[in-house]
Formats: structure tokens, C-alpha cells, sequence
């Protein structure tokens, strides 16, 4: 669905590829290791797992009273109900009837207070887990998950963002992590781009060019290498990984009955495409909905994106579940904010960043619970409160990773997230 009626602010005038990837890289890109995560016993050990994490990025601020957190009956509440779900006790908008259904495998976080309701800084902080900072910069979720989770000897990138329209992309988004973990934009179903041989070029005059580049670069190597020598040497060989297994991009692989469960529109084939994805060994996803931005007419938007959301999401927790996958995959939906409990005089709600929610999925996360709580009127968190950086602790921690541990990056250690903040514990399990 198109959404016309944003708030007018500059990063809804961005392009979505860069709104997604949030700010751009600053400095210079710098390889680092990563502490004792790549120590050979904790790099077998993940590989082992097969740690995965997806997440479902709600652009524009994703309302908490029409998904996860309902109010009905209350002077704030809408115009929708709250309806059972397959856990006695809790109960989420009726606009999600199918997502209702899978609830056991849920953790809903109904106490998240973020005190940010810019759109850049409010994404920032949701993806990065920390705060903006003029003249630093930090690296996403999906580059941390790259770095820490993806087997070195892997041929496939580790971080791709799936989004409607075009793709082939590289973000900026790794800071100092290098390139290497930055993301890939695939577009809506489809392989990247240019990643198939021109019709006059055989495979053995590829080898042969392949060969000679190789060639050439080990000699500058030897004298002038550097961590961008180094990003460009993997930049290419990654693309060569990624000609040979194309394949795995190609969401029309998939069985048409599947297609159809989740739904023939770009959410649906998204989706799919990170199942996909994820079966087939890369580390980490996130697939792109929006634009929630509803000044106007909430909930006449709500009504039809969510029904999206509900399909798609609804199939891809349960074939996550059925597939045994559940337990090393992490599954999150999150959003920049929440929407005002207050209804403007447009029908819609505006940004609301005190009092609102994110679910969880998979991994160490408790299923089958509603973390938190907030008031009757949806206006302020009454117990469970917590902010970006705890989630961003939460989710590290969920596929097995230590949050307090640290990169290394030119000989100095830099934490892995925000050292002044912790997990949830009682998201945990």
C-alpha cells in the first residue's frame, strides 16, 4: 500500500534503500576481530548452532494500539477490537487474527520507551542500540550478526536487507566493522543483480580473467596492503560466491503453494524470499514494510498493511517453528517508534515513542508472554519499562552471544553494545 500522507520530515523524503540503511559510513573502514568470539572454540560452536536472525522492520512507526498492545473501550483504543490468542490471557489487535494463532511462540515487550520520536534518530537507535553520536558512528544489527555469526569459510554474504523495487546495493552501514559486514540490498524476490555471466562470455574466459585479477593483486599485496585492499579482494570473491549460488536469491524456487500462503503482493514474496534465505545459510535478514507514518487515516491504513503483515508473518513463524529452525533463529518486529495514543483530527496518529511495543521470536527468547505492561489509555509504561539499548542486548543474547563483550579493533577494545546497559532478563529464557 502506498501511503501518501506522511509527516513530511526529510528522511521520508530519502529514498527507501537509504532510509533503511540509516547514516553514512564515517571515516575510513577499519577490519577488526571480535574478541573472544573468534576464538576457533566459539567460532566452531556458533557454526554448529547455525545462530539466524530476521528482522521485520516497520517503517514510519508501526501503531502498538492496532498490532500488539490494543486498547479497546478506552477514549484512546480506536475504533478495533482486542481478540484472543492461541495463550489464555493474552490478547492482540483483531487486525492480526492469524498472527493471534502462533502466540505461543511469541514474546510480546508491551514496556518499550524509547524518548525519541525523530524518524532518523528513532531508526538509528532501534537498529544500532545506542544513540547518535556527531562525529561517531556504530554498526547496525546485521553487521554485529554478520560479523559474530557467519562461518568465516562462507562463500554467501552475511547481511542482506530485502526490499520492494531494485536491489544489488551495498550499505554503509558496518562502521568500523569494514564493508565486508555491510548489507546487500536484494529487491523484492529477485537475485541481485549482475550476478549472471553476459551471453558472449564463457565460464572458462571468466576463470581466466578471475586468475589474472588474483594474480595482479597478490603482487600489490605484497607491498601496499591494507584493510581496503583487503575489502575489495573479499568484495570480489564474495561476488563470485554469489554468481555461483544465485539461485538462492530466486524466491520463484519456491513451491507456489507457499507463495500463495503468504500472500501475492511484495510483503508476501519478501518474506518468503527471508525464509529462503535463511534455510539456505545467511546469517542475517531484514525485510522492509512501510510506510506506518499515518497521520491520516490510521486506521483505515492499519486495516490493510497489517492484513499484509498478518498473512506473511503468520506463515513465516510457523514454518520457522515447523522446519525446527525456531530455536536458532531470532525473530524480531520493530519499528523506529510507536503512535500517539491520542487520535488527531485527521484520524490518525502521530509519533509515540513512551509507551509501545516489539515482538519477539525464537532463540533464548520465553514464548507464549507479554513482557511489561502499560496503562489503560496506552499513554505511559506501568512496569517492564525498556529502551533500544536493552533490546539490542536482548537480541545478541538471544542466539547465544556474550552482549558485554567487546571488538577489537586496531588494538583497542570497543563493546559489542552499549556498556551502560544490560539484556531483559525476564525476556529470557
Amino acid at each position: 500500500m502506498k501511503c501518501t500522507y506522511a509527516c513530511g520530515t526529510a528522511d521520508h523524503a530519502m529514498a527507501r534503500r537509504r532510509f533503511l540503511q540509516g547514516t553514512a559510513l564515517a571515516g575510513g573502514a577499519v577490519v577488526g576481530g571480535l574478541g573472544g568470539f573468534a576464538r576457533p572454540a566459539a567460532s566452531a560452536q556458533l557454526a554448529k548452532d547455525q545462530k539466524r536472525i530476521v528482522v521485520f522492520n516497520m517503517h514510519g512507526g508501526l501503531s502498538q494500539l492496532e498490532s500488539w498492545d490494543p486498547k479497546p473501550g478506552a477514549t484512546t483504543g480506536g475504533p478495533f477490537l482486542a481478540i484472543p490468542t492461541s495463550v489464555p490471557g493474552i490478547q492482540i489487535s483483531e487486525l492480526l487474527p492469524l498472527t493471534a494463532q502462533q502466540m505461543q511462540h511469541l514474546c510480546l515487550v508491551r514496556g518499550v520507551n524509547t524518548a525519541e520520536n525523530d524518524h532518523g534518530k528513532g531508526a538509528y537507535m532501534m537498529t544500532h542500540g545506542r544513540r547518535q553520536m556527531p562525529g561517531g558512528d556504530f554498526p547496525v544489527l546485521g553487521a554485529v550478526a554478520a560479523k559474530a555469526l557467519t562461518p568465516a569459510e562462507s562463500e554467501l554474504p552475511g547481511h542482506i536487507v530485502v526490499t520492494p523495487g531494485g536491489g544489488g546495493g551495498r550499505g554503509n552501514d558496518a562502521s568500523y566493522l569494514g564493508p565486508r559486514y555491510s548489507s546487500i540490498t536484494v529487491g523484492n524476490g529477485n537475485p541481485p543483480p549482475h550476478t549472471s555471466l553476459p551471453a558472449n562470455m564463457t565460464a572458462e574466459v571468466d576463470d581466466a580473467r578471475h586468475d589474472f585479477r588474483r594474480r595482479a593483486n597478490e603482487r600489490f599485496l605484497s607491498r601496499r596492503r591494507t584493510a581496503i585492499t583487503d575489502a575489495y579482494t573479499y568484495s570480489y570473491e564474495q561476488a563470485i560466491g554469489l554468481m555461483q549460488q544465485r539461485a538462492i536469491f530466486d524466491v520463484t524456487q519456491e513451491p507456489a503453494a507457499d507463495a500463495e500462503r503468504y500472500g501475492a503482493h511484495d510483503l508476501g514474496r519478501m518474506t518468503l524470499l527471508a525464509r529462503r534465505l535463511l534455510e539456505n545459510g545467511i546469517t542475517f535478514v531484514q525485510v522492509s514494510h512501510s510506510n506506518y507514518d499515518t497521520h491520516n487515516e490510521n486506521f483505515n491504513f492499519h486495516l490493510e498493511q497489517v492484513a499484509e503483515f498478518d498473512r506473511a508473518f503468520s506463515n513465516f513463524v510457523a514454518d520457522i517453528a515447523d522446519r525446527g529452525m525456531l530455536d536458532s533463529t531470532l525473530i524480531v518486529v520493530l519499528s523506529e517508534f510507536g503512535r500517539t495514543p491520542n487520535i488527531n483530527q485527521y484520524y490518525g496518529r502521530d509519533h509515540w515513542s513512551g509507551a509501545w511495543s516489539v515482538a519477539l521470536a525464537g532463540g533464548r527468547v520465553q514464548r507464549g508472554v507479554a513482557y511489561g505492561k502499560t496503562n489503560s489509555e496506552g499513554t505511559a509504561v506501568e512496569e517492564g519499562q525498556v529502551d533500544h539499548a536493552n533490546l539490542f542486548h536482548t537480541y545478541l543474547q538471544a542466539v547465544g552471544l556474550d552482549s558485554t563483550g567487546s571488538f577489537v579493533i586496531d588494538g583497542r577494545d570497543v563493546p559489542l553494545a552499549d556498556p551502560a546497559s544490560h539484556g531483559i532478563a525476564g525476556v529470557l529464557a
